[in-house]
């Protein structure tokens, strides 16, 4: 049986055998002519699966982001849930609704209200307590107080030059011999420093000898004419030895020995100390040649160099505490004698000089010290010092400081009244300013913002205006009232959060939302009559709205109020208080005019007005509720809309227009006029 089997399998096997090799020679000659076709159309057919791969993923990604499917293990109360908005922490501006991943980052997004605040409050977010503690958020209340800045510099120490002389040949010759003959001798007035030898000096007092041997020969008989002239010739030879550097002391000697020298001594004109020894003895000098420095060392200067900013706040005489270099820990007392009234076009900074006494020579010129300048942030138009209260001053060295007028010791120079320089001989109030720590507020560019804790773990944003900002703490003029609480620490914990929220943020300002302040206009006065006020309550109330008109009357001439104009309205003011039974509101508006219109004399003009919108608006209070019983015509409340900052409303008696916020610039500017009309005859005492 395993023949036929072999046998059958055999011929199959030849039959086939030529079907078989043809097709072997057809397809291995296909594969020769055309194999690079063939590997080209697999690559492309990889490139275009992967393609269609890559499509498809993207396609899903964005019918997922926009909802039109819903994402793996989702359903369709699941997809109620996570239908908050998420957000990347590191890309805010990627916002979706449901979990997923950032696609720039690809971290896990979070949801944007994370850490509380709903979308219905704009400008704040709410802090869980446990998170608080987590991101230790501190605050810190917003404070009303006098402050002062300080300057805090470093400068280098110089010889006083209105203290050095230079001492220099009167005439050509060879110095024989130098006394100070090193840097750094100290020498007295009047001490030998050098002698020359000069042969000139030598001739003209010869020449001087002779004329006196002549004009004493001309005696009796001599011609009157012939006298005078000899006598004109001496004293010309007299004058030329002065003039070639002889002293009194030399002259005398001559007239009394009638030696001829051909060797003059200088003297040092002053004492102090040698900086400079310029020539060696033997060398040749001419006429004018230097020979020494000589410099007085009982003080120096301390050379700063300030911003100009900075310079503006500080004044001649102003007191700077120093410590030098070289004798860490003590403290030593300078004055500002000069301030140059240039910037310097390099350095952008202006140079201030310090004088410094030096009796017991331990400050050396070419040390370094650091300069601490106290400056009060308020009236400048005067400072008070007590070193300087009702002193005279040195105009040239502030450390001569006397209790009555006189000459300058150093100089020779009249003293002056130190009120010159703007010190007050009495102490001067200085207004009260908002202060935060500096760490409580973030800057950027242009924008700077403070996080204020309205409730109980919410925070709102707020933009403020910054004044000058000190060592630690920042002065704020607007956007904070005082006692509102601050965060002073994790503040930027609460800006991201805000970011992250889509809400006001320092970090992405382009997502700000401006809050729109609510338009200023005049005030909203109560409605119905004034009432009548009889006896010493309604002669106080109208003596107040009389002295206030009196200041309204000022201000408009572009003038400060006398001392005597601000106490008339003080003590108006003090009477009102006075009335028994006076309503909480009213007491409250009377107060506000005795501390606001306290020391308006001593502000400057643009303050003066700034703090008068107080007064005003407390008035306009007063006005609108009572009128004294011998009152006689209405009262005119104007409002105008184009002083800065709004708040500009005033009363007057009667017209024309005179606007005390303007004044000259806009005199008759009034936006809003409403008249206060007399109240009816009753007359009563309850307030």
């Amino acid at each position: 049986m395993s023949e036929p089997e072999n046998g059958d399998s055999s011929r199959p096997a030849e039959s086939a055998s030529p079907m078989s090799a043809n097709s072997s020679a057809n397809s291995t000659s296909g594969r020769r002519l055309s194999g690079s076709e063939h590997y080209r159309r697999l690559a492309i057919q990889a490139v275009v699966w992967i393609a269609v791969g890559v499509l498809l993923i993207v396609i899903l990604g964005v019918f997922q982001r926009r909802g039109w499917i819903e994402g793996p293990g989702g359903s369709g109360a699941a997809a109620g849930a996570d239908a908050t908005i998420h957000s990347c922490p590191m890309h805010p501006q990627i916002r979706q609704p449901g979990v997923g991943m950032c696609p720039i980052c690809g971290m896990p997004l979070e949801p944007a209200t994370s850490g509380g605040g709903g979308d219905s409050d704009e400008y704040g977010v709410s802090i869980e307590p446990a998170a608080r503690r987590l991101a230790n958020i501190q605050t810190a209340p917003v404070e009303r107080r006098t402050v002062e800045k300080r300057l805090d510099t470093i400068g280098r120490l110089m010889i006083d030059e209105s203290r050095q002389r230079t001492i220099a040949a009167y005439v050509s010759g060879r110095i024989e011999r130098l006394y100070a003959d090193y840097t750094g001798v100290e020498v007295d007035q009047g001490d030998h420093l050098a002698v020359i030898y000069s042969p000139q000096l030598y001739s003209a007092q010869v020449e001087y000898l002779e004329g006196k041997r002549s004009l004493e020969g001309l005696q009796g008989a001599a011609l009157a004419t012939v006298r005078q002239s000899q006598e004109r010739l001496v004293k010309g030879a007299r004058q030329r030895l002065v003039e070639l550097g002889m002293t009194a002391e030399q002259l005398a000697e001559l007239d009394r020995t009638g030696e001829e020298k051909s060797r003059v001594t200088l003297h040092s004109p002053i004492a102090g100390t040698v900086t400079e020894k310029l020539l060696v003895e033997g060398k040749y000098v001419d006429v004018g040649e230097p020979i020494y420095q000589v410099a007085n060392l009982d003080t120096v200067w301390l050379m700063l160099q300030l911003y100009p900013d900075d310079a503006a706040l500080i004044r001649f005489g102003q007191r700077v505490d120093v410590e030098v270099q070289s004798l860490p820990g003590r403290e030593l007392e300078g004055r500002i004698a000069f301030i140059d009234p240039l910037v310097d076009p390099l350095t952008r900074t202006v140079d201030v000089r310090v004088e410094l006494w030096n009796r017991d020579r331990n400050l050396r010129p070419g040390d370094y010290a650091r300069a601490t300048i106290a400056i009060a942030l308020g009236d400048q138009q005067q400072v008070f010092d007590a070193d300087l209260a009702g002193k005279w001053i040195s105009p040239m060295h502030p450390q001569i400081i006397r209790d009555q007028p006189g000459e300058c010791p150093i100089c020779g120079m009249d003293l002056v009244s130190t009120e010159r320089y703007g010190f007050a001989t009495e102490a001067v109030p200085q207004p009260e300013v908002l202060v935060v720590p500096r760490r409580a507020v973030l800057m950027t560019g242009s924008t700077s913002l403070v996080y204020v804790e309205t409730e109980q773990g919410r925070f709102e944003i707020r933009s403020v205006k910054l004044g000058p900002l000190l060592r630690d703490q920042a002065v704020i003029l607007s956007g904070v009232a005082a006692g509102e609480q601050v965060a002073t620490s994790g503040n930027f914990l609460i800006d991201s959060q805000m970011q992250l929220a889509g809400k006001p943020s320092l970090i992405d300002p382009s997502r700000a939302v401006d809050r729109k302040p609510e338009e200023e206009g005049p005030m909203k006065l109560a409605d119905g009559d004034a009432r009548r006020v009889s006896g010493t309550a309604g002669e106080a109330i109208e003596r107040l709205y009389q002295s206030y008109t009196v200041l309204v009357t000022t201000l408009a001439d572009d003038r400060l109020p006398t001392e005597a104009e601000v106490a008339a309205v003080s003590d108006a003011a003090a009477a009102v208080l006075a009335v028994e039974g006076l309503s909480e509101s009213l007491r409250d508006a009377a107060t506000e005019v005795d501390e606001q219109v306290a020391h308006l004399h001593h502000l400057s003009l643009t303050e003066a007005r700034d703090r008068f919108r107080g007064i005003s608006r407390a008035i306009l209070t007063l006005a609108s509720t009572a009128r004294g019983e011998q009152a006689e015509g209405d009262l005119i409340h104007f409002y105008c809309g184009m002083v800065p900052g709004g708040g500009a409303d005033w009363l007057q008696a009667a017209k024309p227009v005179a606007n005390p916020y303007m004044g000259s610039k806009m005199l008759r500017c009034a936006t809003h006029e409403q008249s206060l009309s007399l109240p009816p005859d009753e007359t009563g005492e309850d307030w």
